[in-house]
């Protein structure tokens, strides 16, 4: 096995755990091996040559290698990939997402860069990197041997491949179904396209968060902000809420939510609107309009640090906004889904958003994603979601 030596001088972030060894971490004058092929296993070893780990290689990327195993004498094979998922498996199990889950989440559960999501009886996967796409027929293999699957679809259509020197693509890895499924969560049906919906066609690591609304929209009028598919206002409008506004600026989103509604029999309670959120409700706010609860889950606003004083400011102005609409006692529920934005970071600019809002806020509830996506500890990119609900006074 090839073996690449890291330089003397570099943080003690991967001997401590973390999966990912950049491209400037490599001793690239004295100890690069060239001969490694991209996509390749090799071995990993610190400056004074001792074993750290074994991983997948490839020069293209700034993360040069991406480590599988700390165990030396672990081989890197089917039986590796089989294993992995099966033990993501069971741990999913034992914490009671058996339906629907994300059952494989990258570096959370030991496979850099690989996304399996399951829709019940039907599997969604992304292959993220140069080296763990070299397994892919493995993984298919993986997950026929432990579910039988009524379906695999690949949803390789994302830009990050291009950074690994991999084109973006999508399609069958099993025989041909039909991809616009149902599933049920919460006692909730929902429609997923997951050969075009956003990522793998659902935000399963919501589902927890969706929950946690149930009692604060009973009986209220409810208006869901950046609502793609209306999770939370089809939950909404099915916990009792008396009536459900969501706003999305995507036409098919909003056809999307009125099949939803349509599929839980709750059309007459729910107004879908294709329109520009930011527009409305800066409109809504001078007209002095309320909602007992108002539901923000905007983008991410960056995919980069350039540009996160720029997300700060989107964050911030949504947040006010939102915040200006609810009635007095009523409750604000919102989201941040970039670890670029810390917990902290977004607590603050919640709070800077209330200042200049002139409102009190009462904390209810203060989430991550659910635990079907599990959070490492000293691994910042498995912590990206921030979910609060804080009533507003």
């Amino acid at each position: 096995m090839k073996k690449i030596i890291l330089n003397k001088k570099i943080s003690n972030r991967v001997e401590a755990g973390h999966p990912w060894i950049f491209a400037n971490e490599v001793n690239t004058g004295k100890a690069l091996d060239t001969a490694a092929k991209p996509g390749e296993i090799v071995e990993v070893l610190n400056f004074e040559k001792n074993f750290i780990g074994k991983g997948y290689y490839n020069p293209q990327s700034q993360i040069m290698v991406r480590l599988l195993t700390r165990n030396r004498n672990e081989a890197i094979d089917e039986q590796f990939f089989y294993n992995k998922i099966l033990l993501a498996w069971q741990y999913r199990q034992k914490l009671g997402y058996t339906e629907n889950c994300r059952l494989v989440f990258g570096e959370a559960d030991e496979i850099p860069q690989l996304i399996i999501d399951k829709f019940n009886d039907y599997f969604v996967i992304q292959t993220l990197a140069l080296g763990i796409d070299v397994w892919r027929p493995a993984i298919v293999k993986a997950l026929e041997k432990i579910f039988s699957p009524k379906g695999i679809y690949e949803r390789n259509d994302v830009p990050i491949r291009e950074l690994e020197g991999l084109p973006q693509q999508k399609g069958f890895l099993s025989a041909e179904f039909d991809t616009d499924i149902i599933i049920r969560e919460n006692g909730i049906s929902f429609h997923v396209d997951i050969a075009n919906g956003q990522k793998t066609g659902f935000f399963l690591d919501q589902q927890d968060n969706r929950l946690a609304i149930k009692n604060i929209v009973r009986d209220a009028d409810v208006l869901g902000v950046f609502c793609y598919t209306g999770s939370f206002e089809i939950s909404a409008a099915c916990f009792g809420a008396k009536s459900v506004t969501g706003l999305d600026i995507s036409q098919s989103a909003i056809d999307m939510c009125n099949k939803n509604a349509l599929l839980n029999n709750i059309q007459d309670k729910c107004e879908f609107k294709c329109v520009n959120a930011f527009d409305v409700l800066k409109d809504w706010t001078k007209e002095d309009k309320k909602w007992d609860v108002v539901m923000l889950d905007p983008p991410s606003f960056t995919k980069n640090r350039a540009s996160i004083q720029k997300a700060f400011a989107g964050y911030k102005e949504i947040n006010l906004r939102g915040m200006k609409l609810v009635k007095p006692g009523g409750f604000l529920v919102t989201s941040s889904c970039t670890n670029l934005v810390n917990p902290q970071e977004f607590l603050n600019i919640i709070q800077a958003a209330a200042k200049d809002a002139k409102r009190k806020l009462r904390q209810v509830v203060f989430n991550a994603q659910s635990a079907d996506h599990p959070i490492i500890w000293g691994q910042e990119n498995t912590h990206y979601l921030k979910f609060l609900i804080v009533q507003v006074l």
